[in-house]
């Protein structure tokens, strides 16, 4: 069985974005590592990747996707995971996630992250294709829980038991968002801390932190803002439960200059030396 403890602990990064490639090409910044979204780098030429080797030249750098949709009812795109797999050869990184979704239809690609049915069915179809991924990639893999807004009446167990299952079925990992459980927790009204203990914190690889905007009935997972205090609590649990893996906090609208965004990162400190007591 795959637990963390093979796995690097890199300590506290941000998502590198375009808004601060100007500071952090001109400060060099004392940050730990960088979060990229490997769609946006998989074509190996051109300003894009003339701008990523700038950053592999200084700093850890590690792979997230969003467009691999594997629970999706159409074939592995091979040339998609062919250019990702180039990518990962290019970076270096340590391993890779994507998220535990669909998006995919036969001709059409929704660019959405969509739940799937919690269900076993789906956990056998899941677990295998992400068994091969992982296979083929030659790096450890995670699927990231999702934010949700719908569920589906067939569903047959709760989230966390559903991926859960999904991931040692497939002998991989979670990069888990807790962000995300809070978000999911308030609009299906489950108890967020007993997701947390449904985890198996072994199979933990990476945590993401971001901000999201409550509307009173419901929460969006917006990544526009300051973390809540909320979420931060629940870092604060689950963090130690892993071992002390790395963390990432995600800021993909209404930017803050880099500094801002690298001092709102470095507040998990606090809840590591602080009230994890480690």
């Amino acid at each position: 069985m795959r637990n963390n403890s093979e796995i690097p602990r890199l300590g506290i990064g941000i998502g590198l974005r375009p808004a601060h490639y100007e500071e952090i090409f001109s400060q060099n910044p004392e940050i730990d590592w960088f979060e990229i979204i490997s769609e946006n780098f998989m074509d190996l030429e051109g300003k894009s990747m003339a701008n990523l080797e700038k950053i592999l030249e200084r700093y850890p750098v590690v792979q997230h996707g969003v467009n691999l949709a594997i629970g999706s009812p159409t074939p592995l795109d091979w040339d998609y995971l062919k250019k990702l797999k180039s990518l990962t050869r290019k970076t270096k990184t340590p391993w890779l996630s994507d998220h535990l979704c669909w998006g995919r239809l036969p001709g059409a690609h929704f660019h959405d992250l969509l739940p799937l049915p919690y269900t076993q069915e789906v956990i056998d179809y899941v677990a295998e294709r992400a068994r091969i991924v992982q296979d083929f990639l030659e790096i450890p893999f995670a699927l990231e829980n999702l934010s949700s807004y719908v569920a589906y009446t067939q569903d047959q167990m709760p989230e966390w038991e559903f991926y859960t299952a999904v991931v040692e079925k497939a002998d991989i990992f979670m990069m888990l968002d807790v962000n995300n459980i809070y978000v999911s927790s308030r609009n299906h009204e489950f108890d967020a801390e007993e997701y947390i203990k449904g985890v198996p914190m072994e199979r933990v690889l990476q945590i993401h932190l971001a901000g999201h905007t409550d509307h009173g009935t419901y929460v969006l997972d917006s990544h526009d803002r300051h973390v809540r205090d909320e979420v931060w609590e629940l870092y604060g649990k689950v963090w130690p439960q892993t071992g002390g893996v790395s963390t990432l906090l995600e800021w993909d609208d209404n930017f803050l200059p880099f500094d801002e965004t690298w001092k709102e990162a470095l507040r998990a400190k606090h809840y590591q030396k602080e009230l994890c007591h480690l």
